[in-house]
């Protein structure tokens, strides 16, 4: 192993390697911060490249700095226009845009990017040092508590609501999961409420209800509430984060580091679960007070997802290099480049091919700080897009917001499913139900139907359950994490009586 960790570090640090990092960081985040063109994207359009090199290293080098790049790019467009493009940069939305409106776009990019860069490092140390083990540990779990991990995901869906909205969210999260149903089905391959319609066989497009969700009812309500548009555009001076300001997020980073990390290392979880498990468990775990920050600027709120998706990109590593599974459809095409440059992927891959395993994972060190040296200097300009004028980032809004829809699907259909889901939403918005719980419960279902199909068929019913303890470990965290926001709530209320604690 050792002998392997040296031959990585001479392979990363020759000058190819660094020229391959630097070039995958910013193309990454350049085109990661364009909504609608998400890591696979990207990727897809970046594999012809890496295999003309030749070397899987350098290749390998490349594409992973495309992949984090664009996972650190994203959070701006969700930050600055709340047009979230890629899941892992939803839950960055529900407390960066709200920062952003209040003038404090700088902030907020600066802890984005701090946080990002202290996820994807940490989660570069811990795959350096676990990976061979961890590869054993992610062969335990199958289809039964994949689906008891999605339940665990929809069971925080409370941390997503305002106070006094729990029982709006439950609505929206179900009518996601209904959404979630439209297509084929896991368990036989007939389309379900397709309404006839051919371009509905494969189900509703993520980017399309991301952007109808948070984009379009944002560019709808600058020309309905002009007055509502961002507080003090003009004055993005506020970049540095104060002593007790870190203070506050050091201890939530480090906690998401190492969950993101080991959610990222279960394959099917990756960076959307940890990024929505991330801010759940941080506004679960903190004060009252803190709680009511929640989705109107909490920084606790924005440097949670930060973390734990750049942490998850990391940690979906492991599956792919030391068992050649794909956790994501990122990672899927990261194995057919794998492929396609005659490398195969596995427990051998460490032996065989050390100077691929080792190089990729030293590559992650240079490239999050490369990331952090690229990012930090340039947040004064890209805040200022939100002192554009209003008649011209209304436009810029609506173009990339149906650009993105259309290059999701290459369906132009997708384009009306985006302008009635967009109206729908902004109905929704006024009536004050919350869109994130929709869009969760959307991403979640397709995921929990398939592995509890799964589970139906090679357990002949339910009793996989308690069959398996790691399932019913799981399931009881997940009713855990439905009765503990009850139970604070009660608490809170016979404390403001004055009768808890024996009073």
């Amino acid at each position: 192993m050792l002998e392997g960790l040296l031959i990585g570090l001479q392979t990363a640090f020759t000058l190819q390697s660094l020229i391959m990092v630097i070039a995958g960081c910013l193309i990454g985040t350049f085109i990661g911060m364009l909504p609608g063109l998400g890591p696979m994207s990207i990727i897809s359009i970046m594999i012809p490249v890496a295999i003309s090199m030749g070397d899987p290293s350098a290749a390998l080098i490349l594409l992973a700095g495309v992949y984090y790049g664009a996972i650190f790019g994203g959070s701006t467009s969700s930050i600055l226009l709340n047009a979230p493009g890629v899941a892992g940069t939803v839950a960055s939305a529900f407390d960066g845009y709200p920062m952003a409106q209040k003038g404090k776009a700088g902030k907020a990019l600066t802890i984005a990017a701090i946080a990002s860069f202290c996820g994807g490092t940490i989660g570069a140390l811990l795959l350096m040092i676990f990976a061979p083990a961890l590869s054993s540990v992610a062969l335990l779990f199958h289809s039964s508590e994949y689906f008891a991990l999605m339940v665990v995901g929809l069971s925080a869906i409370a941390a997503f609501a305002g106070t006094g909205q729990v029982t709006k969210a439950l609505m929206m999260t179900v009518l996601g999961l209904i959404m979630a149903t439209v297509g084929e089905g896991a368990l036989f391959n007939a389309p379900r409420f397709t309404m006839g319609l051919m371009d509905l066989q494969s189900g509703f497009g993520f980017i399309t209800l991301a952007m109808a969700m948070f984009a379009l009812p944002e560019a709808i309500f600058l020309v309905l509430k002009p007055k509502a548009a961002v507080e003090g555009g003009d004055e993005i001076k506020d970049l540095r984060i104060t002593r007790a300001e870190a203070r506050a997020i050091a201890p939530v980073i480090g906690r998401q580091s190492i969950q993101g990390f080991f959610i990222g290392v279960l394959p099917g979880a990756g960076a959307t679960i940890a990024s929505f498990l991330g801010y759940a468990v941080e506004r679960n775990i903190a004060t009252k007070a803190e709680q009511d920050e929640f989705g109107k600027g909490s920084i606790k709120g924005l440097a949670a997802p930060e973390t734990a998706n750049n942490a998850a990109c990391t940690g979906s590593f492991v599956p792919l290099l030391t068992l050649g599974i794909p956790g994501s459809g990122t990672t899927a095409i990261l194995l057919g480049a794998l492929i396609a440059l005659n490398v195969t992927p596995g427990p051998r891959l460490m032996i065989d091919e050390p100077q691929v395993f080792w190089a990729v994972i030293m590559s992650m060190f240079i490239g999050n700080l490369v990331l952090l040296v690229l990012n930090l200097p340039l947040i004064p300009y890209i805040a200022k897009v939100l002192s554009i004028p209003r008649t011209f980032l209304i436009p810029f809004i609506l173009f990339f917001t149906l650009m993105g829809a259309y290059i999701g699907q290459n369906n132009a259909t997708e384009l009306l499913l985006l302008v009635g889901f967009g109206v729908c939403a902004t109905v929704l918005r006024f009536a004050d139900y919350p869109l994130a719980p929709l869009l969760i419960g959307f991403i979640l279902g397709g995921m929990l139907e398939n592995n509890f199909s799964r589970s139906m068929q090679l357990y002949d019913g339910i009793s996989f359950i308690w069959e398996r303890p790691m399932t019913l470990g799981l399931l009881a965290i997940a009713l855990f994490l439905v009765v503990l926001p009850s139970y604070r709530a009660r608490r809170a209320r016979l404390r403001a009586q004055g009768v808890a604690d024996g009073d």
